[in-house]
Formats: C-alpha cells, sequence, structure tokens
C-alpha cells in the first residue's frame, strides 16, 4: 500500500521536540509526508508523546544526539531527505553538528525547518518561553478577553499551532516547491512572535482604520459586543452568538422571542449594557439542548458550545467525517480537503506495507527502527 496525499514521496526527517514541531510534523505526514522521527536516547520526549499528535510517522529511531556514531547515521538520513524540522534553541544545532549549513552541505537540496518563539536574534533569543509569553509579546494575548476578566489565553493555539506548527510546514512546503526550480535548499525559520504576529494582521488593519480601539474591550470580536459573544442557559451549557450582520441579527432577536424589542435593540451601541443583559435573562430561561432546537439550522448565528467529546458527535461534524476514533481516541481529520490525491485518515486500515514502504525510502526497514530503539532506551 503506497502512501496517498499531495506530499506523497517528500521524504520529511524529525528531530524529536514538543507542541508546535511535533504538530508541523503531524499537518506534513497528514498530507502524505514519509516523516522519520529522530527521537533521544535520554526518553525524556517518550514520556511526552500525544497519540494524535505524534499519528502517521513512519517510525523512530532512537539516537544519542552527542554520540559522534549517532550523528553519523544522522547525517546519512539527512543525505536521504528532502526537508528536516528542529525545534532547539538557536546555536544547540550547531553544537551537536547538525546545523543548516553543515547539513546543505551534505544535502544541498534540504529544506532546514527551524521553529522557535522568539526568533534566532534579539535580546530574549536564548531565554525560555511558551505560547502565552510569545503572544503576550505580539498583541494577541491582550486583545483576548473582556474589561471584567483581563487577558485569557486562547489556548496554545496561536502561538505553539497556528503561529508556530502550521506556519513551519506552510513555510517548508513553500521551500520544497521552490526548490523544485532552483534545485537549491533553504532555511526555514519559523519565529512563533513572527506568526502569531500575522495571525493579527486582521486586528492591526482594522487598528489602523480606526475600527479597533487599543482598549482591551469594547472591539467587534473579542466578546464586547452583545451580539458575539457567549451566554450561560439554565442548565450551565453556553451558546456562541456570532450574528454580525443586521438581517442575522434580527433574526437572532426574534428567534429569542424578542421581536416587539428587537429594533430598539437593533438601534443600541454594539456593548449596550440594558441589551446584553437582557438577552442574557432570556438564555437563562431555557437549556442549551433547548435553544439549539431553537437555532439550528437557521441563519441566526447561534450554536451551542460543545466540550471536546460532545464535538465529535455533532451531525454536522459526523455528516462532513471530521473526526476519527481510532483505540479509543478521538482524531481531527486531516485538512485541507483533496478533490484527487486526497491522504489517508488516521482511522484507515494499514496492514503495515504503507510504512514498509516508507521505511524502504530511507533505506531502512522496521526492523532497523525496532532495533535502535531497543538497544538506546
Amino acid at each position: 500500500m503506497k502512501p496517498a496525499g499531495p506530499l506523497a514521496g517528500i521524504k520529511v526527517l524529525e528531530i524529536e521536540s514538543i507542541g508546535p514541531g511535533p504538530f508541523a510534523a503531524m499537518v506534513l505526514a497528514d498530507m502524505g509526508a514519509n516523516v522519520l522521527r529522530i527521537a533521544r536516547a535520554s526518553g525524556s520526549e517518550a514520556k511526552r508523546r500525544n497519540p494524535v499528535l505524534d499519528r502517521g510517522r513512519s517510525g523512530t529511531v532512537t539516537l544519542n544526539l552527542k554520540n559522534h556514531e549517532h550523528i553519523e547515521r544522522v547525517m546519512r538520513l539527512i543525505g536521504n531527505a528532502d526537508a528536516m524540522i528542529e525545534g532547539f534553541r538557536p546555536g544547540v544545532m550547531e553544537r551537536l553538528g547538525l546545523g543548516p549549513e553543515t547539513c546543505l552541505q551534505t544535502n544541498p537540496r534540504i529544506v532546514y525547518g527551524r521553529m522557535t518563539g522568539w526568533g534566532r536574534t534579539g535580546p530574549l533569543a536564548q531565554t525560555a518561553g511558551h505560547d502565552i509569553n510569545y503572544i503576550g509579546l505580539t498583541g494577541a494575548l491582550y486583545a483576548c478577553g473582556t474589561a471584567e476578566s483581563g487577558p485569557v489565553p486562547p489556548l496554545n493555539l496561536v502561538g505553539d499551532f497556528g503561529g508556530g506548527g502550521l506556519m513551519l510546514a506552510f513555510g517548508m512546503v513553500c521551500a520544497l516547491l521552490e526548490a523544485r526550480t532552483s534545485g537549491r535548499g533553504q532555511i526555514v525559520d519559523a519565529a512563533m512572535i513572527d506568526g502569531a504576529s500575522l495571525l493579527m494582521s486582521m486586528m492591526y488593519g482594522m487598528r489602523g482604520m480606526g475600527l479597533w480601539p487599543a482598549s482591551r474591550a469594547g472591539n467587534l470580536l473579542d466578546g464586547s459586543a452583545y451580539f458575539y459573544t457567549c451566554y450561560e442557559c439554565r442548565d450551565r451549557g453556553w451558546m456562541a452568538v456570532g450574528a454580525i450582520e443586521p438581517q442575522f441579527r434580527r433574526l437572532m432577536l426574534q428567534l429569542l422571542g424578542l421581536g416587539d424589542d428587537a429594533e430598539r435593540m437593533l438601534a443600541a451601541p454594539d456593548d449596550d449594557r440594558e441589551v446584553r443583559t437582557r438577552i442574557a435573562e432570556v438564555f437563562k430561561t431555557r437549556t442549551r439542548a433547548e435553544w439549539q432546537g431553537v437555532f439550528e439550522g437557521t441563519d441566526a448565528c447561534v450554536s451551542p458550545v460543545l466540550d471536546l467529546e460532545e464535538a465529535a458527535l455533532h451531525a454536522q461534524n459526523g455528516a462532513w467525517g471530521t473526526f476519527s476514533q481510532v483505540d479509543g481516541v478521538t482524531h481531527p481529520n486531516p485538512a485541507p480537503r483533496f478533490s484527487r490525491s486526497s491522504p489517508a485518515r488516521p482511522d484507515e486500515p494499514d496492514d503495515g506495507t504503507r510504512n514498509a514502504f516508507n521505511l524502504q525510502a530511507w533505506g531502512l526497514s522496521a526492523l532497523d527502527v525496532e532495533c535502535s530503539n531497543s538497544s538506546l532506551t
């Protein structure tokens, strides 16, 4: 069974890391890339392995990156790779003898993907940090939250995954396309402060147009507007309201049973406290399921706030095939979708030939990988 997907045939060497690095590798593997992971012999990363983020790898070879012979093995794999991913602090790969200049000398066509938080230069380049720190420096964290709540971390979606791993994967695909024309590889430097800032492009643009005040609250999309926020229901469930356009807002108010007051509310300021309080009172008169029955299938732009288990069971996600179940674990399926070169889904059966085919492309076998892991961990 040969691999499927638009990146089938592309070989990516992943130097094991946490967070955005594995996510970038997962995204590339989802698209059919042949991703081989190099795990460090300390085994510390193995404790952090995630059944979703770690899917799709052809195999894992455990090596001691401080051992000269093992570094030589890595270099042989680099010579056979189209791309590689690393997520160490600046200078670490160079000290290991695996820096980009060395790798590009070994394989001039390789795309060398680097993942950092602060970037490779500047006063913070060598300091530790996590998603919350990186998005704090870009304006993204400040913009998330209300006047009452203060800044609210949007999980680690903006820095680690959207601005980090996904941006790295995108950059690597761009460089792989360019290499087809130039015949030359290059370094792809993905810093989370760059990616998170880029994700804020619309907000910076609105700020330049005078449509996004400097204050945290009072903006269209930050939960300050009564028609773009969440309301609690009688059973402590929540409904998400996104009725930005007037026609959708009018329908939302009508379906709430506020027909007589709808026009007055539509004319009120976006952050009118009286309107917000009245809508909150109405939402608390029914359960989330009851409100879902009222709004689902309409253009009122009101939907239930589902937890992770509920999301996988929703009729729309089921009909569209958004999730798969693998060994009792919910997997978001690969995205986006393709009309011709569709990638394999996580729940599609594999008789072992797909990984055997992938490892053969690296000059390895399943036995090579098994022996490496058992002898060094």
